[in-house]
């Protein structure tokens, strides 16, 4: 059960986690060319929505990542391991920047599109919303960073596992 449950843990990684950290790290310089006039504006927007829609929708399944390492440290009864442990914490970290810095981020560019496209959003003015939109997009590339850097120490933790007595 233990191998099983492994083996489904890193697929689901590869698979949700993957789309999500390519979209975050893709985002900033289609937003900021869809923010801007020209040529590559429209195709530009089309690409935002899209890559906005994919890390909602990714970042959701995501939820079965730490899920299922939950269960299969269970299984294997490593659940108090000091390394474990930090990977949660790092892997709650990654959540955390990308559900209150990325995600806010790329939806103010959405939002902006939409207004520009004529668009109704309640609540939102739309100058106010393209300042927030364009403040936003200096930060996206540090905090995209953040989180891919974030996934790639839990990724390196889970491979050596320092202080494990797994096997590693």
């Amino acid at each position: 059960m233990a191998k099983f449950l492994l083996s489904l843990h890193v697929l689901v990684s590869v698979l949700f986690i993957g789309p999500v950290a390519v979209a975050v790290s893709m985002y900033p310089r289609r937003a900021a060319a869809a923010l801007a006039a020209g040529p590559e504006q429209v195709t530009a927007a089309a690409s935002v929505r899209l890559l906005n829609r994919i890390t909602r929708l990714y970042a959701v399944l995501g939820i079965a990542v730490p899920v299922l390492g939950i269960g299969t440290a269970q299984v294997m009864g490593i659940m108090g391991q000091t390394w474990l442990i930090v990977s949660l914490v790092l892997t709650a970290l990654a959540a955390g920047t990308l559900l209150v810095l990325v995600v806010p981020a790329q939806q103010a560019v959405v939002d902006t599109l939409d207004l520009e496209d004529g668009r109704e959003i309640a609540g939102v003015v739309r100058g106010d919303e393209r300042e927030r939109a364009v403040r936003g997009l200096k930060l996206l590339p540090m905090t995209a960073g953040v989180f891919n850097l974030l996934w790639a120490v839990v990724v390196v933790m889970m491979v050596i596992r320092p202080g494990s007595t797994t096997g590693a």
